[in-house]
């Protein structure tokens, strides 16, 4: 559930603390584990979130999705897209358009940074804190696309918070000029942020309206949830 020291894994293991030490030191290197010198302790890494959500990730999810989003951008006439975290990216899997689509940047098969899209900052708000300090761990980890959006893990913190009490990411301009999205993460059984669901517009639609398109992207993410028997977090 959390951050573990190396003395406490080698107790529960029953491997010496040489050899637990050595194993940290691989996984480390791979990506499966992160090393938290100010906690002393050790956590799971972005390549033991991917594997683990690797099945789900791929033709189930996106099969159990794309009728969601079909009945979403019928319900809202706007731009539905599903996408994953890959490090701190966000990974677009499925696209469906309304008859007058907007032309957009994202596409499947894109990648954009994660703190600068509604998708990405829907994931990362329910993730631990010490994996979004991992996953950001530096100033140059922090791009801009239009000079909008978090420069600083403590203002990335700040906004992901908001946007979790919210219960939806928004991004306005920060990928695209011009447009904004909202969006929400999809759980998996162990209520881990697989996914998200997104709705992208022009950025003239009002604040009511977007906050409508938000409760329309919460519900549709809920229902993805549900087909893939996940569950939100208490």
């Amino acid at each position: 559930p959390g951050p573990v020291g190396a003395a406490t894994i080698a107790r529960d293991t029953g491997l010496p603390r040489s050899t637990t030490y050595h194993l940290l030191s691989e996984l480390v290197a791979a990506g499966y584990a992160v090393h938290l010198p100010e906690e002393r302790a050790y956590g799971l890494g972005v390549a033991a979130f991917e594997v683990g959500s690797a099945y789900l990730r791929h033709d189930p999810l996106e099969r159990l999705a794309r009728p969601v989003l079909a009945r979403l951008v019928e319900e809202t006439r706007q731009t539905a897209q599903l996408g994953i975290l890959q490090g701190n990216e966000t990974v677009y899997l499925l696209k469906e358009q309304p008859r007058s689509p907007l032309t957009l940047v994202t596409d499947v098969g894109v990648r954009l940074p994660a703190h600068l899209t509604a998708s990405g900052r829907a994931m990362l708000a329910h993730l631990p804190a010490a994996q979004v300090r991992a996953l950001f761990p530096r100033s140059d980890a922090f791009s801009t696309r239009t000079g909008r959006g978090p420069t600083s893990l403590r203002e990335l913190r700040g906004v992901i918070a908001a946007e979790r009490a919210r219960g939806y990411a928004e991004e306005d301009g920060q990928v695209t000029a011009g447009y904004a999205s909202v969006a929400a993460a999809v759980f998996d059984h162990g209520a881990r942020p697989i996914a998200a669901l997104a709705l992208t517009f022009g950025d003239d639609v009002d604040a009511r309206r977007r906050a409508r398109l938000g409760a329309a992207a919460v519900a549709a993410a809920e229902a993805v949830t549900t087909r893939i028997s996940g569950r939100r977090p208490a």
